[in-house]
């Protein structure tokens, strides 16, 4: 797949666009996210991201767009799970609810633009060297593996390590000043929580990207794909955030759906490197057919499961 430079400055010049219009239209005046106000705008990027794949397949061929497609369910499936972590985040921080699609929208868009340089290396190393499929591959069977074994534990939001170099860096004031990120108080230069918490969400989801990007270079090698796949999972995120809310919680099964995900992907990437290396067959080399089709069996069990445990759940309350 060749993609000319016109192209990938169109693309960009799109998403800006999109994000443009977001912030006109929702951020212009700050507000209580409605869920029907969610659901539409998650209804519009899910559309915008199927027109986009249906020109990447049109004009690219039908193997680039059922990578899109794979690439972009998987980084979107894998984005759900971290809501419940944006949650906690917001939690600790109190953010006022008239400023969280704020702190969502600059915290994607910096993790966005942190992710765009890993997504950069990692298609240089794999052009280069065929055992970086092996090291993507151990990555994501090692995540799978954490998240089986940390499944159950109390979830309690800790600072990393770039949200407390950010507080030694500059005082942060006690109270929101509106959405300003920084104020001048009895003379000195301050930041806010808001811009706190801005960090906290972007480095969060920059974290998260150690296995969502091993996971779509195990679908598809081609960075333009990659990117877009990103761009447009991350872009609907905020608004899914406020869509779901409280449901994020009753997905219970979903950590193992991702587990088994992640596994698969890992299991598909050391297959991909034993092929070129002509240790293993051709029919072994698992195609993006059967990893589209395993992705989405697996993500609508553990969903339906989910739901159906979270009802059960519920009667027997209201029976109790």
């Amino acid at each position: 797949m060749t993609v000319p430079l016109w192209l990938w400055i169109a693309t960009i010049g799109g998403l800006l666009a999109l994000i443009a219009l977001d912030l006109v239209i929702v951020d212009r005046k700050p507000h209580e996210v409605t869920t029907g106000e969610a659901a539409r705008w998650v209804i519009f990027y899910v559309s915008c991201a199927i027109v986009f794949g249906i020109g990447v397949w049109v004009f690219a061929g039908h193997d680039p767009g059922v990578e899109f497609f794979t690439g972009y369910i998987t980084e979107y499936s894998l984005s759900v799970d971290n809501l419940f972590i944006f949650m906690i985040i917001m939690g600790s921080f109190k953010v006022p609810a008239i400023h969280q699609h704020r702190v969502l929208l600059v915290g994607i868009l910096l993790a966005l633009a942190m992710r765009s340089v890993f997504i950069a290396i990692g298609a240089a190393l794999i052009a280069q060297f065929v055992w970086v499929f092996f090291l993507f591959g151990a990555i994501l069977i090692w995540t799978a593996i954490s998240m089986l074994r940390g499944k159950g534990e109390d979830e309690e939001y800790h600072e990393n390590a770039v949200t407390r170099q950010v507080r030694r860096f500059a005082p942060v004031t006690d109270d929101y000043h509106g959405h300003k990120y920084t104020v001048k108080i009895d003379g000195k230069r301050m930041i806010t929580p808001m811009l706190l918490v801005i960090v906290a969400i972007g480095s969060a989801d920059l974290l998260f990207a150690v296995d969502s990007i091993p996971a779509i270079f195990g679908i598809t090698q081609e960075a333009f794909l990659v990117f877009t796949a990103n761009a447009f999972a991350l872009m609907g995120l905020r608004q899914l955030y406020f869509l779901l809310g409280g449901l994020v919680t009753k997905l219970v099964y979903l950590t193992y759906g991702l587990a088994v995900i992640l596994a698969f992907i890992g299991a598909k990437l050391f297959l991909h490197a034993l092929h070129e290396y002509h240790v293993v067959p051709d029919w072994l080399d698992i195609n993006n057919w059967v990893s589209l089709g395993v992705i989405v069996v697996v993500l609508s069990v553990t969903t339906v499961a989910s739901l159906a445990k979270a009802r059960r759940d519920e009667r027997k309350q209201v029976a109790a």
